[in-house]
């Protein structure tokens, strides 16, 4: 059985009011190689920094080898950190760089008396023994005879080597990368990742890795943690990842994918872009599923004896494949094949029972705690909509001076009433005119799911509220957009069914 090296149970993290991480919890086998994978703010280098201890839990566990470190200063613990921004010293040369912390490092020496009793005393390296690890570590990562170069003379590759060497000439137990080849180009990001993975096998200490390329991650890894919004939320082999994601955004983070809306209709067999297919997952008959199929399981055939037909609308060389967006229907669907295909040709699609991966949706409908206001509007996620408030009381309607009235005639005050609003997937819109909806915010994610786009909208409130729709548009992250929702569209239910807000005075 693998030794855990590292574990976190349970741990939340907030800076001030902002949650950063959500209830976190996994382990890190010694020897590992080990990556936070995701986009920028999913809480990946903030867990690297906790594990650092550069930052501290605001709840929950660290333990190191089974013992609580939680609140254990970084000099304490046997990890170095290799950054983005290499840190190295301008003024000092390659040697003087990776020595650095060894002339600060204290040793424990023993000694026998003249007794023959041995004691221990704490002593710093010599000049030789320093000079001895130098010399090792330059020889892995491959600068031996670097050693009175000027780090302003090293290429960006190199100086991130020196920084990998300055790392593990300590001879840490655990050594954490934060995006460590951010700053390189692809060519040589492409040369490091190699080198890492290499250099991984020869130390066979444990490597923690933080980056949001995927393929960086699929490359290097033996186990794979992908975060989003401060929540793990998968975690296995590359392969595993690659090929069961557990949700439609693992499935959209990790390589390519087609993502559809199906239904169960049978026993193994789903419903997708008009096509009833055999698949392997057992779900309930009528369910609705997310469907996954990656472009290269697609297999073009001539149109009649295909599952699928369509024409192609586009085809791009990608180096090793190519890129085919085929038009079935509504639908695009996009085949990665080693064949070309002409754009307007008309072609066939199979896809095999084991490669059509069908989870449950995450998202099936936005459902928010509001609160109705003395004008019967009602106010939720940061924002505040016109609605229908005749519907918590089933016939009854509002009089000229805007109190509920009931079918027996009993007026009612809704003021601050306690209301559950529900909004479909499909009954929200957006606009870039800020003042045209009930609430505003940045565009966090797009999926495309064959005919439409999967959009989240995230509020800038205190509250920061989530908007998850439908849209036949093209957005892009990070936009900045109000929310409208029709007032017939916006569903309510009284939140506490015997609770009633009267008033004998006009609102």
């Amino acid at each position: 059985m693998a030794e855990h090296i590292i574990e976190l149970k349970d741990v939340t993290k907030y800076y001030d009011d902002n949650l950063v991480l959500d209830h976190v919890s996994f382990y890190v086998n010694k020897g590992e190689f080990i990556t936070f994978l995701g986009p920028s703010g999913c809480g990946k280098t903030t867990t690297l920094r906790m594990i650092a201890g550069f930052d501290l839990p605001t709840s929950g566990q660290i333990l190191l080898n089974g013992k609580d470190i939680s609140l254990l200063p970084p000099n304490r613990r046997p990890v170095n950190t290799v950054f983005q921004r290499y840190a190295l010293f301008p003024h000092l040369n390659v040697f003087e760089n990776i020595a650095f912390g060894l002339k600060c490092k204290k040793v424990v020496n023993t000694y026998r008396n003249e007794k023959g009793e041995e004691y221990t005393k704490k002593e710093r390296l010599t000049k030789k023994e320093i000079a001895e690890k130098v010399r090792r570590v330059l020889e892995l990562v491959d600068l031996e005879g670097f050693e009175k170069r000027s780090i302003a003379t090293l290429s960006g590759g190199q100086q991130q080597r020196v920084a990998i060497a300055r790392a593990v000439v300590n001879e840490p137990e655990i050594l954490l990368l934060d995006e460590p080849l951010g700053a390189l180009d692809l060519k040589m990001r492409k040369e490091m990742q190699i080198e890492l993975k290499e250099m991984h096998k020869r130390l066979g200490i444990t490597f923690i890795y933080v980056t949001h390329d995927q393929e960086e991650a699929l490359t290097m890894s033996d186990t794979i943690v992908v975060m989003a919004d401060g929540v793990v939320q998968q975690i296995g082999t590359p392969i595993g990842i690659y090929n069961e994601p557990a949700n439609t955004f693992v499935a959209d983070f990790i390589g390519e994918s087609n993502i559809f809306n199906g239904t169960v209709v049978g026993e193994r067999k789903v419903r997708f872009c008009g096509h009833d297919f055999a698949c392997v997952d057992d779900f309930e008959k009528n369910e609705i599923v997310d469907v996954v199929v990656r472009p290269e399981d697609l297999v073009m055939c001539p149109p009649e004896k295909g599952a699928l037909r369509g024409k192609v609308i586009s085809v791009v060389f990608k180096g090793i494949h190519y890129e085919i967006t085929v038009q079935v229907g509504k639908f695009e669907v996009v085949v990665q094949s080693t064949e070309k295909r002409a754009e307007g040709e008309e072609i066939g699609l199979n896809v095999a029972p084991d490669e059509i991966h069908l989870m449950k949706p995450r998202y099936t409908k936005n459902v928010y705690d509001g609160v109705i206001t003395k004008r019967n509007t009602v106010k939720f996620a940061d924002g505040e909509f016109e609605c229908d408030v005749t519907q918590l009381y089933p016939g009854s309607h509002v009089d000229e001076e805007d109190y509920l009235v009931t079918a027996s005639g009993e007026k009612i005050d809704l003021t601050d009433t306690e209301v559950t609003v529900e909004v479909g997937l499909r009954d929200i819109t957006i606009s870039d005119d800020a003042e045209a909806g009930g609430a505003t915010g940045h565009i966090i994610s797009i999926i495309y799911k064959g005919d439409h786009y999967r959009l989240i909208v995230r509020t800038d409130g205190d509250e920061e509220e989530d908007f998850v729709f439908a849209c036949e548009d093209l957005w892009n992250e990070n936009d900045y957009v109000s929310v409208i929702i029709p007032k017939e569209k916006i569903k309510l239910s009284l939140k506490h069914a015997d609770e009633k807000h009267r008033g004998e005075d006009k609102k």
